[in-house]
Parts: C-alpha cells; structure tokens; sequence
C-alpha cells in the first residue's frame, strides 16, 4: 500500500501535537492492529481499545497483543447504533482508523460521524486515512489509478500475496481457518462503499460536532482527514 507508513507518521504527529504522548486510543475499524502497534511504539505509556466486527483479523490481533495491559479488544458492528455502549470507556482523547471505513456508504458513514462526536473529549481528536478520491479530476485519478495497478501487479509478479491469495492462505491455516470461514459469512468476497472525497469528510465532521476539519495529509488517491473537538 503506497505510502502507508508516511500516513501513519503524520497521524501520529498530530496525535502528540493535539492530545499529547500519554492518549487513550480507540483504535476503529483495527484489523490486525497496526495503528495500535504504531501507536504503543511511539508511545509506550498509551492505551488503546481496538473495535473490530472481523473474526479473523481479530485473532491475529488479539494474539500480537497478547498479556499487554494497555490494549483492549472489542467485537461490534460499527452499523450497530449500540455499538458505543460496548466500549470500556466512555470518551477518548484519539480515534483513529486508516483503510477501513471506505467499505460504509455516505450515510451509515455520518451517522458514525455523529457518534464519534460524542465520544470524542473535548480537546481530542478524530482521524480517518481512506481513500478519498476527487471527482472533479477524472484524468488525474485514471492516470493514478493505472499506475497504482501496474505496480500491484509487478509487486505480485514478484512475489508478493495480494488480497485474495492472503485470505487464502488464511483459511487453510490451523488457528485462522474457523474465524476466517465466520469472516467471509459476515462480509462476502469484498465490500466497498462510495469513497466519498475529503471535502465530503470535512463538512460531515463540522457537522457532527467537531470545531475544527481538515486534511493533514494527501496523496493522489487517499487523504487523512483530522477532526478537533
């Protein structure tokens, strides 16, 4: 994935800037969790709650951040309107996310813009690393999209698993086989929204509550978008 490390970096500078280096983290949408296992490095004295709906993801995270104290793991359907109810925590200084909401269409996804709202303390923090397109720059996006898949095919020509040949790997492995089976029961093959762009974002979060919208980071495909509580 171009440019992922670069996307963590600036999220979590904006982290340190905004809430200091001691956040509570709800780490949304967290996979495996590689934001919480950014976070903690740079942060050794954080804490981070990872919310997740997928079986098999959650395994592999569950067992990375096994006997650590500082990290909690919460099974909820972000579409759930009760889903805020399942969290140790009433609020959190940072919400973060990266390459995981663009599966929510627009309007699931600003009714969870209008519930991280109220769980975000005052003061903290909000950011979402995604695919955000812009529809006004079809030759732009056309010309980026076909250079992103020609790399992706070299890199798979050299080697390297793409989505389908990982999760096959995943259900013929001994401890992954079951939740990865109950994953794709859940989601199917694969499920995307409408990517909306990060001018969409920005007006959503000020219209959930949040005082301050922006983008903090950009590439010609995705963008990191920061809400200030």
């Amino acid at each position: 994935m171009p440019d992922r490390e670069e996307r963590f970096r600036v999220m979590l500078d904006m982290v340190e800037a905004l809430v200091g280096p001691e956040p509570r983290v709800l780490d949304l949408a967290c996979g495996t969790g590689s934001i919480t296992d950014r976070l903690l490095k740079r942060f050794p004295k954080a804490v981070s709650t990872g919310v997740d709906l997928d079986p098999a993801l959650l395994a592999i995270a569950e067992g990375t951040f096994a006997g650590d104290d500082r990290v909690t793991f919460v099974t909820a359907d972000l579409k759930d309107p009760g889903w805020t109810s399942q969290l140790p925590h009433d609020s959190y200084d940072a919400v973060l996310t990266a390459t995981a909401l663009h599966w929510l269409f627009s309007e699931p996804l600003a009714a969870l813009y209008e519930q991280l709202g109220k769980i975000v303390a005052d003061g903290g923090v909000f950011m979402n690393a995604d695919h955000m397109p812009d529809p006004t720059t079809p030759r732009i996006n056309a010309a980026d999209r076909e250079q992103r898949h020609a790399r992706q095919s070299a890199a798979k020509a050299a080697g390297v698993l793409d989505w389908a040949d990982w999760w096959g790997l995943a259900a013929n492995d001994p401890v992954l086989a079951e939740p990865t089976a109950k994953r794709f029961e859940i989601y199917g093959e694969h499920a995307d929204g409408d990517t909306p762009p990060a001018e969409w974002h920005i007006r959503t979060l000020r219209e959930a509550g949040f005082a301050e919208a922006r983008t903090v980071w950009s590439s010609p495909s995705d963008a990191l978008v920061l809400g200030l509580k």
